[in-house]
């Protein structure tokens, strides 16, 4: 008996150290994936949780993975919420769990690491979109909190715990497809704390210091994931000359990336949204600017790799052609392998957002359907190829 305890002690260990050696990590401003460089083309599909709990319309997700794993896409971005009391809230309320959207999360979570790409799960909006910041300081209230603004989220205590419980739920999950918990899963490539975080405290204080809290408790939970924050990029005073209009969104792109639990930094991209009354020529510009900053300050500041969590082209805005969506990506992708090829912190960048054919009505004017746009997925599989040729 005793024999045979040390053997599934032995056995138990020997599928952690596998485990560890498959997780993605950080080596100076890169990263390494299996013990090699790993460089990232991937995309985004905020959806994938919402058609997988549906069980009818779960081969979309099937899809999606199949399509991107075809033209070479490694990563795939996602929300790990949805904060009710809506139809298909992940959390309905405070501690409690529609076990039907966690199956959906699962099977998505199952079905990239069938197709060999890894998974970005974000764990909260900034925005009122699936609940987000708004919602739980809502629930706050609704619990006898004076709160007065959704800014409130990054300070008050009740509203932290419920954000920080959220966290150990997520992470201590038991997938119900792979017998794997979230935390244990090398799948996942990374935490994201919350999608693009904004306050309208210029200062920055409270988000940097929520910042160090959560990353600190998420790290206390789970030390083999990388973790990244979610930051579109905006500087702070004293460089928002870089940030489009001079914007103040409470961040920092520097000070909020440099805590120690911070693996990565990202940036996001959409000019023609932070400029709404600019030229192509001007948006253009500062897309070259906006890159070039951040890549000098990942590199010779931060010291971490950087990545472009979103960018793309919606043909809802004016001036919008496929030519110039095409130009687009690959301008974003001619940067990323600049820097890769000259051992650069610029390591990668996801697109919003893919689209499974059939589910239009969740496109938002940016989607992208490979089956049905040849010359923009021959772009993707394009640039996977030179990161590939780059190993």
């Amino acid at each position: 008996m005793r024999c045979l305890i040390i053997i599934f002690i032995f056995i138990e260990a020997l599928i952690l150290q596998v485990h560890a050696i498959n997780f993605a990590k950080t080596n100076g401003t890169n990263f390494v994936a299996n013990n090699k460089p790993f460089y990232l083309n991937g995309f985004n599909a905020y959806w994938m949780m919402y058609m997988a709990a549906d069980p009818s319309t779960r081969v979309k997700v099937t899809s999606a993975f199949q399509q991107a794993s075809k033209y070479g896409i490694n990563v795939a971005r996602t929300w790990a919420f949805r904060d009710g009391p809506e139809d298909r809230s992940l959390q309905t309320s405070p501690g409690s769990y529609n076990e039907a959207m966690f199956k959906g999360l699962d099977f998505v979570i199952s079905e990239a690491k069938r197709n060999g790409i890894y998974m970005i799960l974000s764990l909260v909006n900034n925005f009122g979109d699936y609940g987000g910041r708004p919602r739980y300081v809502e629930w706050a209230r609704e619990r006898g909190q004076n709160l007065t603004s959704d800014d409130d989220f990054y300070t008050n205590p009740l509203v932290k715990q419920f954000y920080k419980n959220h966290i150990k739920t997520v992470l201590m999950r038991t997938n119900t497809v792979t017998g794997m918990a979230y935390k244990d899963d090398p799948t996942i490539f990374s935490w994201e704390l919350i999608n693009e975080p904004r306050s309208n405290d210029i200062s920055g204080v409270p988000i940097q210091d929520w910042i160090e809290e959560m990353s600190s408790y998420l790290k206390s939970i789970d030390s083999n994931h990388l973790l990244e924050i979610g930051l579109e990029g905006f500087y702070g005073d004293s460089k928002k000359q870089f940030n489009a209009y001079a914007y103040l969104v409470g961040t920092d792109f520097i000070s909020n990336n440099q805590l120690p639990n911070i693996d990565f930094a990202t940036i996001h991209l959409y000019p023609e949204t932070w400029m709404p009354n600019s030229s192509e020529e001007e948006q253009s510009a500062f897309v070259d600017k906006w890159i070039q900053s951040h890549v000098e300050d990942s590199g010779s500041v931060l010291k971490k790799p950087l990545v472009v969590g979103e960018f793309g082209k919606s043909f809802k805005n004016p001036g919008y052609s496929l030519e110039n969506r095409n130009k687009y990506f690959q301008k974003i992708y001619d940067a990323i392998f600049t820097s890769v090829r000259s051992g650069g912190p610029f390591c990668g960048g996801l697109f919003w957002q893919l689209l499974a054919q059939g589910i239009d009505n969740l496109g938002d004017g940016y989607e992208i359907i490979l089956e049905d746009s040849p010359s923009t997925a021959a772009i993707i599989a394009q640039q996977s190829q030179k990161l590939s040729s780059m190993l």
